[in-house]
């Protein structure tokens, strides 16, 4: 059985001055990046390092600067059309952060999104990783019963604390488990 390092005080890494990795996803609700951006402010100018991990590539070399050489899953496929989605990450952030005084870079990552963000949490040395809950709805929630949940998976796999950012709340005594 191989030695899994362990959560402990010793691999604590300070919040203050330190990077944040946040998940993002095209279209997400800007209280993530925001949420993030906060917590930045507030622990001491670390910063934000975004990163979307793209489901429809694989990654082929994971780079120590956080970065990876990616390639698509459908040999087929038109390899640059992921160049599209950075861009419109970007913007959305660029807008999302106009008036927030951070800095931030956008990794585009690939294949699974706790196993990419994990990657890039350990090559810049990150305090705590940022997620956003699940969209609503039922595709969704088979998405999320079938796959899991990336804080959860992040929560499991890794040692770094999880901030998991409520994008919608549904109400206890209303909701049903088939609403």
């Amino acid at each position: 059985m191989v030695d899994v390092p362990q959560p402990s005080p010793s691999r604590l890494t300070p919040f203050s001055g330190s990077p944040v990795v946040v998940g993002v996803v095209p279209d997400q609700p800007s209280l993530v990046a925001l949420t993030a951006a906060s917590l930045v402010t507030a622990t001491g100018r670390g910063r934000l390092c975004f990163g979307y991990a793209d489901p429809a590539r694989y990654a082929v070399e994971e780079l120590p600067d956080g970065t990876v050489r990616h390639a698509s899953l459908d040999p087929d496929g038109v390899d640059d059309s992921w160049k599209a989605t950075q861009s419109r990450i970007r913007r959305q952030l660029e807008e999302t952060l106009r008036d927030v005084d951070v800095t931030w870079d956008l990794y585009y990552l690939a294949g699974r999104p706790d196993r990419a963000l994990t990657h890039l949490a350990r090559a810049v040395d990150a305090a705590t990783i940022v997620v956003g809950t699940r969209e609503p709805g039922a595709e969704a929630r088979v998405r999320e019963l079938l796959e899991g949940s990336v804080a959860a998976h992040l929560g499991h796999h890794q040692h770094r604390p999880v901030l998991v950012v409520p994008l919608s709340v549904v109400d206890w005594k209303v909701s049903a488990p088939w609403d």
